[in-house]
């Protein structure tokens, strides 16, 4: 057998490596792939063999890349890499088809990204959307997801980030519970209301508040505390107090009165805001399915962005 013909056997097994290292065990890569775990060791065995080095430090409870595995598996991802790309290349003028699996957080799905699913799936019938719903962070390459929306500050490094939204939190209430107990007409008088706050964690009720250079922490109390904005939202519209909500989920009931903003010149400080941001892989070309869906979310923003402004 040739030089050449010795590499080209040795590329499943480099493929099988890729798996591998983004499963994080062979038991995980082998259910990616469909196979058994014996038959991902064997290959990784083969590959050792044939390269005469170690790929792996195997423990009991850890598997790592030997220092010569570390170098071998990067050739071997950008190796996938280029397969990958020469693949899509080949796809690129297909009509748009397949699964696209997209995760996003729980309010956001079902407030904001849900709606604009309904026309994209008519105007696109060959294309299945699977909607991830989870407020944990998602690995892309490991979970198998094409798209992943994420509110951050700061979008992760590696990944394509395309801006969607800004989130805000606003602070609101009913016209009946603020005719009650009166306007707040400073954070600090926040402190002898009944506040609606997050409580997943031991400092949700410490409200910080911006206005320009000024920032005003106050402990909040309240008789009802609940980590569902859509609920919050619900206690707001039944008078049980002044609720901390991301703008979107209280926009329709500001809109219509139902609600009210509360000290709408200070800004609420909360860990989930920042920006609404779509993350995919750098693959310069994207199958179009994914293709389809990402420029339609982006479009769909761009026009809420319009639509808000007017």
């Amino acid at each position: 057998m040739s030089t050449n013909d010795r590499l080209f056997a040795l590329l499943p097994d480099l493929a099988v490596l890729v798996k591998v290292v983004e499963s994080g065990s062979f038991s995980a890569a082998a259910r990616g792939l469909n196979c058994t775990p014996s038959s991902v060791s064997r290959q990784i065995s083969r590959l050792e063999a044939a390269l005469k080095v170690q790929l792996f430090v195997r423990t009991t409870r850890t598997l790592r890349l030997s220092e010569a595995g570390q170098s071998i598996a990067q050739h071997a991802a950008d190796m996938l890499a280029a397969a990958r790309a020469a693949a899509a290349v080949s796809d690129v003028r297909a009509a748009p088809q397949g699964l696209v699996r997209l995760s996003a957080p729980k309010a956001f799905s079902k407030q904001v990204i849900q709606p604009l699913l309904g026309a994209f799936l008519r105007q696109y019938p060959a294309v299945n959307v699977q909607l991830i719903v989870t407020d944990r962070l998602t690995d892309l390459l490991q979970e198998d997801i094409d798209l992943a929306i994420r509110i951050t500050d700061q979008p992760p490094e590696g990944l394509i980030a395309k801006a969607l939204m800004p989130i805000e939190q606003v602070l609101v209430a009913s016209s009946g519970y603020l005719q009650q107990r009166g306007i707040p007409q400073s954070p600090a008088e926040l402190t002898q209301h009944d506040c609606i706050y997050l409580g997943e964690h031991a400092n949700d009720n410490r409200w910080v508040l911006r206005q320009g250079d000024v920032s005003h922490s106050v402990v909040v109390s309240g008789r009802f505390v609940a980590n569902h904005t859509e609920i919050r939202l619900a206690a707001a519209l039944d008078d049980w107090g002044i609720a901390s909500l991301p703008l979107f989920t209280a926009q329709a009931a500001l809109a219509d009165g139902r609600l009210t903003r509360v000290l709408p010149n200070w800004q609420l400080q909360t860990a989930y805001q920042g920006t609404a941001y779509l993350l995919y892989p750098p693959n310069r070309y994207l199958a179009p399915k994914v293709r389809v869906l990402v420029d339609w979310l982006v479009l769909s923003f761009d026009n809420i962005a319009k639509n808000s402004r007017n």
